[in-house]
């Protein structure tokens, strides 16, 4: 179904995905990358020709702005997010997104590497857009639709907003953040800053999704200090690093507990990133499940498989450090449904049935539900993120666009619950430790 918002939604996605947006897990800098202010602030000044209020861009790259009320109704007051940054892990320079009109239900072939090819065979979800405006990038690149839809989205409906204060709806509150991907998108001072009863993150997939349940996250940081000799006189000397490093990994189970061997509700664990030499390394990994429980567990097998290693190698010296990431926004959304209720009503009045599965991911809505902000996740149509084949139809944002207008709406003359200081169902932020 065509919307009224297709062709400037259309306009604003190509626009920004062109822009270099891409976050750096390396660096100490908040934003990660300054390329991300490039976006940043072309938002500033698009927010000001619209007429948007209390406008600023934070010390820590978030942009705000205000939408003010149309009603004298006591109403929540309710924001809208959206992440500018792309993901590190593929190609995000030079990004020439393409728009595929009335797409015919064939194979989609990107023309700068013709291996790329978009197939409904494999892409089922594609093969639903019959008719529809499909963006992708052209082959080489990710396209970005993570999370630029979701900022069109909510860019087209402040316009909206803006242009027709005849709409009744509480005050408005839109937010862009940085560095989304690195999981930094939620600086410490943005929930007080924003302002906001509820809010409603636009970075979700499929048509109708309405997230309420994600992972909860860890990150797993293991050190390898070795002992370095000339090779040459190594004998009974050296101790490898790199060895170690590798039997760590080898260790951990790979058939039932990694990202590619599971699936639904099965929780990971992800190494990620492996860095070093003989003398030193280093590893990066990722703990996801659903539940505390699970979470936890992962992170003992690994402190487990540390201190075996380490005690077969007692010259050696690893530590392995647990993070705390982010938690299952289901924890805290499940006592208060009303904003996934009023999200899910909103999708039935613009003609969309809604559903709800948890999702194997995390949004920026998760840290600000754990910190008292409730924050489900809303669809935008994304499709295979983070890589050359990643594509959305504009007429699924169009329709996440009149959806956001509805909610909106929806929030006026509901009440605004006090925020007291949430209660965290794992009271660690992390541990160090040690082993050997």
């Amino acid at each position: 179904m065509r919307t009224v918002f297709d062709d400037e939604l259309a306009e604003r996605l190509m626009r920004y995905a062109r822009i270099d947006t891409q976050a750096d897990p390396t660096s100490s800098t908040t934003p990660s990358s300054a390329k991300q202010y490039d976006l940043l602030n072309m938002l500033v000044a698009e927010l000001e020709q619209l007429g948007a209020h209390a406008l600023r861009l934070t010390d820590y790259g978030a942009v705000l702005a205000t939408i003010p009320a149309t009603t004298t109704t006591a109403t929540p007051t309710v924001a809208f997010l959206a992440h500018v940054d792309t993901a590190p892990g593929f190609n995000a320079t030079g990004v020439k997104p393409i728009i595929h009109r009335n797409y015919d239900g064939g194979e989609i072939v990107l023309p700068d590497d013709p291996s790329a090819v978009l197939s409904p065979k494999s892409l089922p979800y594609l093969g639903t857009k019959v008719g529809e405006d499909i963006v992708t990038a052209s082959g080489t690149t990710l396209l970005g639709a993570d999370d630029k839809a979701g900022v069109a989205i909510i860019m087209a409906m402040a316009g909206h907003l803006l242009r027709h204060p005849e709409i009744p709806h509480g005050p408005i509150r839109i937010c862009f953040t940085p560095d989304e991907e690195i999981g930094r998108g939620v600086h410490p001072k943005l929930p007080a800053d924003l302002q906001a009863d509820v809010a409603y993150t636009l970075d979700g997939a499929h048509l109708g999704e309405i997230v309420y349940e994600t992972f909860s996250a860890d990150a797993a940081t293991v050190k390898v200090q070795g002992v370095a000799i000339h090779p040459g006189w190594a004998r009974g000397k050296l101790v490898n690093a790199l060895h170690l490093a590798a039997k760590i990994i080898d260790t951990l189970p790979h058939a039932t507990l990694t990202p590619e061997t599971t699936d639904g509700r099965q929780g990971f664990i992800h190494v990620h990133t492996l860095t070093g030499t003989a003398a030193a390394a280093e590893l990066h990994f990722i703990l996801r499940d659903f539940e505390l429980e699970g979470l936890r567990a992962q992170g003992e097998l690994i402190q487990q498989v540390c201190a075996a290693v380490q005690a077969g190698e007692p010259r050696a010296q690893i530590s392995c450090t647990i993070t705390n990431q982010y938690r299952n926004m289901r924890y805290w959304l499940e006592h208060d449904m009303r904003p996934v209720e009023l999200a899910r009503e909103a999708c039935r009045q613009v003609g969309v049935e809604p559903f709800s599965v948890p999702v194997r991911g995390g949004t920026d809505g998760s840290r600000l539900t754990e910190l008292g902000l409730p924050t489900p996740n809303l669809f935008t149509g994304m499709q295979e993120i983070h890589g050359p084949l990643e594509w959305v139809s504009v007429q699924d944002m169009g329709r996440a666009t009149r959806m956001c207008l509805k909610l909106a709406e929806l929030w006026v003359g509901e009440r605004a619950e006090a925020r007291a200081a949430p209660a965290t169902p794992d009271h660690t932020e992390g541990t160090s430790d040690r082993v050997g």
